[in-house]
């Protein structure tokens, strides 16, 4: 059975419309980054749901460069904020200051930050202490910013996407739990291959032309996004989504045993709110009006690997979030009637 949650048929050239744009974007991309098109997949997916994306890997693969010419093919206002050990949260907000008036008096103005603006990069967003990426979550979640006992809106659309370097490294302060539950995904971007190495060195050392088109406009932007939270989706594949997520929640019955060895925090009820309209996006830009659970499954990675930390000792096995997201993914059924037949996912639902 399909849910009915307030969703409206789909009109084929809506799809088309979306398809029209992420293929508009991935060409206007391709002038400047080379490879990495699951990772701007992922970016898209996470615009069009409305929601926030983080971008992890190591100095040099071009994190900033591809979040920068996204913002590029958008006609909407950009700020880069680039965080350092000494960036305030005054200093992203804004301030309020007092202005001499021409006529004379004072009066008091609010002045504001770079966070007024559609798209924001927060650059090395882990290299600022908690205290100033905090100031990031009211803005993220509420879309608007208090400065003092006043309230101040934020435009829509407004995205933040943020890079990070390992925390392993130095000098980094590793995002809280709270600000991390904020972004829809965390995308790890891995090296390139040989050919795109190879293609890189040879775009960065000559004169490539690297002009970029704005694609989208906010109006069509907000539009879209309403156009994925109108994909149906079926009962069965929520269900689906929450058996993965219910999981990973150590204490809870019908959690698998190497589970409770390799975790010792689990994903919140967001992860499956991601999952769902994630799935919804990633539908249609493949074209279709439904949500399958390969659309789950492809997303459990960026949706849950922020959202769940491995224990001490399995971290010293060299096992990671993706790892136990894979065997997850594996050990789930994938259909109604499994599911229910399933004593563990009976204890996991009744719970």
């Amino acid at each position: 059975m399909v849910s009915t949650h307030d969703e409206q048929p789909i009109a084929a050239d809506a799809i088309d419309k979306l398809q029209a744009a992420r293929e508009s974007v991935l060409s206007q991309l391709s002038k400047v980054i080379v490879g990495q098109q699951e990772v701007v997949d992922e970016l898209l997916i996470s615009i069009f749901s409305r929601g926030h994306c983080m971008l992890e890997g190591v100095p040099g693969l071009a994190k900033t460069l591809m979040i920068s010419t996204l913002a590029r093919t958008l006609s909407l206002s950009f700020s880069r904020i680039q965080f350092t050990p000494d960036l305030m949260p005054a200093d992203i907000t804004g301030t309020e200051v007092i202005e001499e008036q021409p006529g004379g008096g004072l009066q008091r103005r609010f002045m504001e930050g770079p966070l007024f603006a559609n798209v924001i990069l927060a650059d090395e967003i882990n290299r600022t202490p908690p205290k100033t990426q905090a100031a990031l979550l009211e803005a993220m979640q509420e879309r608007q910013v208090t400065v003092g006992r006043v309230r101040h809106e934020l435009s829509d659309p407004f995205f933040v996407l943020a890079t990070q370097n390992p925390i392993e490294q130095e000098g980094t302060y590793p995002l809280p739990e709270a600000q991390q539950d904020r972004f829809m995904f965390k995308v790890l971007v891995d090296y390139p291959s040989f050919d795109e190495e190879l293609e890189v060195a040879r775009r960065t050392t000559s004169r490539v032309d690297t002009n970029v088109e704005a694609i989208l406009s906010g109006e069509e932007i907000l539009q879209l996004q309403d156009l994925v939270r109108s994909v149906p989706v079926a009962d069965h594949i929520i269900r689906y989504a929450l058996s993965i997520v219910r999981q990973t929640r150590i204490g809870t019955e019908g959690v698998p045993d190497f589970v409770m060895d390799q975790i010792s925090w689990g994903a919140g009820p967001r992860a499956v709110q991601f999952l769902v309209l994630g799935g919804k996006a990633r539908a249609l830009l493949m074209g279709r009006t439904h949500v399958t659970v390969e659309d789950i499954q492809h997303l459990c990675r960026p949706v849950l690997r922020h959202r769940m930390v491995v224990t001490f000792a399995a971290e010293s096995d060299g096992i990671t979030t993706d790892d136990v997201i894979d065997r997850l993914v594996a050990e789930t059924p994938t259909t109604e009637d499994e599911l229910s037949r399933d004593a563990r996912f009976q204890k996991i639902f009744a719970s």
